[in-house]
């Protein structure tokens, strides 16, 4: 199939990115990488009477390093991001997720900004602004507000982005000493959206877990948080009684959808699963 017609803009600052924002409101979407937008048009899915590719606002591809921490630009293509010094030595978990994220054709296109202010809840990055404790910026006609990864996602495909808003940059903070990643997601083939996936933060000291972040994906509308899992690690070892625990938490908290591709009991057991396999990781993994 083809898209319905459309108007086609390519803005060249912020400011015209607003103007059309203004004057097409929710009949204007926004393009960056396509990977989503552009198989729904196609699909018509999603027929709008303009997109905005916003693909050649300057400076929102940069990564680099302020005091506030590393600071991703929107536009950083998923493959940048992979390949990055500046991630692997600053957030690590980022460059762990990014080979899981579609095939390497969506990886050279897709963007941050586009995963988040999608908000699908079985994609990846979503998961790992959360377990990083990041603050996503936005920016619109009234300035730049930041938010925080955990306030960001409100459901399926649903933000805390207000009308005429849009992702400019993502500020992962800086990393202190003994913090270790985990990430892992069972998917029926390599590059499908995950059945169930965890991306993972974890402080260890002398061997045991002081502090925890456990977000899993594509077992909620948003990413999930497993506050109760994290409460039966922290202050312990993560020897198999403490995972055991973990998990008995976890699947009090968790409430996964069920679907053709997986049941809400399918989805429980390999979040538990993995539970267990990232905290081993996470205890072998030098600080």
């Amino acid at each position: 199939m083809k898209p319905a017609p459309f108007d086609y803009h390519r803005p060249a600052s912020l400011g015209e990115v607003f103007d059309l924002l203004e004057r097409y409101g929710d009949d204007g979407r926004i393009l960056a990488g396509g990977q989503s937008l552009v198989p729904a048009l196609n699909m018509r899915l999603a027929t709008p009477r303009a997109v905005i590719d916003i693909n050649r606002l300057p400076g929102l591809d940069a990564i680099r390093v302020e005091p506030q921490g590393l600071v991703i630009g929107a536009l950083a293509r998923h493959e940048a991001i992979e390949r990055s010094p500046l991630v692997r030595q600053h957030a690590p978990l980022l460059a762990r997720a990014m080979p899981y994220v579609g095939h390497a054709a969506i990886r050279a296109r897709g963007t941050l900004g586009g995963s988040l202010a999608l908000a699908d809840p079985a994609a990846e990055l979503p998961a790992c602004a959360v377990a990083l404790a990041a603050t996503i910026r936005v920016h619109g006609r009234r300035g730049r507000r930041e938010v925080a990864a955990a306030e960001f996602f409100h459901g399926v495909y649903t933000t805390a982005l207000a009308p005429g808003e849009l992702v400019t940059e993502v500020v992962v903070p800086p990393r202190s000493a003994g913090w270790r990643d985990g990430f892992l997601e069972v998917a029926r083939r390599q590059g499908d959206f995950a059945l169930a996936g965890l991306a993972a933060c974890a402080r260890v000291e002398a061997d045991v877990v002081r502090d925890c972040r456990l977000v899993f994906f594509g077992v909620g509308t948003t990413p999930v948080r497993a506050h109760a899992a994290e409460a039966e690690l922290a202050g312990h070892r993560a020897d198999a009684g403490a995972v055991a625990a973990a998990q008995r938490a976890l699947a009090s908290e968790l409430d996964p959808p069920g679907d053709v591709h997986a049941s809400p009991a399918l989805r429980r057991h390999l979040a538990g699963v993995l539970l267990d396999r990232v905290v081993a990781g996470l205890a072998e993994a030098p600080a």
